[in-house]
């Protein structure tokens, strides 16, 4: 129901990431290299935050400052009772593109350091950060925001607290067994 969003939701992404890749093949100028592909990058972080992802898998996430100075993010989900087709289809383009762009740049990142082109570390980190942003956003926005969030992990604790519970009880049995027999 969305192709152009769909279409910009890859376009971005996949042109900062392919200009990254080949830019020393067309251009020799190090600052054009590295303005184009973050201009790429700020055109991906706006057009997801504020198009795409209201548009693709409605969701939408942004920051307030209220009176006092304080900083209070916002994560809003629009509830859809059916979803259409064509509408899963783009949700699962929005999450992967979601995905998998900063796992890219992360490796990049790697490939980078590890290749001593240090240069280049800044704008990868930016990547990573634009990227990454926009991923805990939409995590956020689809988990229903930070008490969603913490029921969530406290959830995880609490299982993991009865499992730290149960192995201590299970290896406390052993020690004592162990220590009847006294063999080992």
């Amino acid at each position: 129901r969305h192709p152009l969003a769909t279409f910009f939701h890859l376009f971005f992404r996949v042109s900062a990431i392919v200009t990254y890749l080949f830019c020393d093949w067309f251009s020799n100028s190090f600052v054009a290299c590295f303005v184009t592909i973050l201009l790429l990058l700020s055109f991906d972080f706006w057009s997801v935050k504020n198009v795409t992802g209201r548009l693709l898998v409605g969701l939408r996430w942004w920051n307030q400052i209220d009176e006092d100075g304080k900083s209070h993010w916002v994560f809003e989900a629009k509830r859809v009772p059916t979803i259409a087709a064509s509408t899963e289809a783009e949700a699962r383009i929005f999450w992967l593109g979601l995905i998998i762009c900063p796992v890219i740049w992360t490796m990049f990142f790697f490939s980078t350091l590890f290749s001593l082109k240090l240069k280049w570390l800044a704008l990868v980190i930016a990547g990573i950060s634009l990227q990454t942003a926009n991923l805990y956003g939409y995590i956020h926005c689809k988990l229903g925001g930070q008490k969603a969030i913490s029921r969530v992990t406290s959830r995880l604790f609490g299982t993991t607290d009865i499992l730290k519970r149960q192995s201590r009880r299970i290896s406390e049995d052993g020690t004592e067994e162990h220590g009847k027999t006294g063999t080992r």
